[in-house]
């Protein structure tokens, strides 16, 4: 069993350290204690511009998301209070296995434990609000189920991915639908700018940005998100 910092952190992500005879990845025992989750804003140009921003190649947008977030994959999201808009981005997730800060990219990428499939839901009016006033994004981005993530599947079966189609299905609907080379920062830049601002562990978790088409979900939706290679997340909006 893979412990991350001890047993202080009560959410688990499974990980899938194996491949079967078919090649398909198989769950292993162990599991990722997620210490934080952070999360990359307007990290791919096309969802920047339908959001209304000029993405500029400075430092990448940074937020967390309180851990009590995250949810595994097939579970149920209670629809959240004091939003009308409640809506869908499919990302891909990183999970780190070492701790470092002001990294390198060659540093960054030794920390990286794996990969998996995340879906940041987000109250769109209050983020609205809160970036016309210029307040920070946490009542828009941070709430309970707020976060589903797939399995890690780790680097050691996977390698590294830099392409593959990235998609998100509402009703078995296909909402977004890019390829995440589309990414402005990599991974690894990702990792190595994010220390620069605050020391990383092993267990915390990055979601990396989402595409275009990101739009409003209600009550009864079944939402799946998907990349190629790595896997898929499942929710079901009650």
């Amino acid at each position: 069993m893979i412990h991350f910092i001890g047993r202080n952190f009560p959410f688990t992500l499974p990980v899938f350290d194996r491949k079967s005879k078919n090649g398909k990845f198989k769950k292993g025992s162990n599991k990722i204690y997620v210490r934080n989750i952070y999360c990359v804003g307007q990290n791919y140009r096309a969802h920047a511009h339908e959001m209304g921003v000029n993405p500029k190649r400075d430092d990448p947008v940074f937020f967390r998301k309180p851990t009590d977030s995250l949810i595994p994959e097939g579970g149920f999201v209670k629809y959240p209070k004091k939003t009308k808009n409640l809506q869908f981005e499919v990302e891909l997730v990183t999970a780190l296995k070492g701790k470092g800060e002001n990294l390198s990219l060659e540093n960054a990428k030794k920390i990286i434990l794996g990969y998996a499939v995340g879906i940041d839901l987000t109250r769109r009016d209050l983020q609205k609000i809160a970036r016309k006033k210029g307040m920070p994004w946490d009542m828009a981005k941070g709430f309970p189920g707020s976060a589903p993530c797939s399995p890690i599947v780790t680097s050691k079966i996977l390698g590294h991915p830099t392409k593959g189609e990235i998609s998100l299905k509402v009703n078995n609907k296909i909402k977004q639908k890019s390829d995440i080379s589309k990414l402005i920062w990599s991974v690894p830049q990702i990792i190595a700018k994010l220390s620069n601002y605050t020391s990383l562990y092993p267990g915390d978790i990055i979601f990396t940005g989402t595409p275009e088409g990101v739009g409003k979900l209600k009550i009864g939706d079944h939402v799946e998100g998907m990349i190629e290679q790595i896997g898929k997340v499942s929710i079901t909006i009650k």
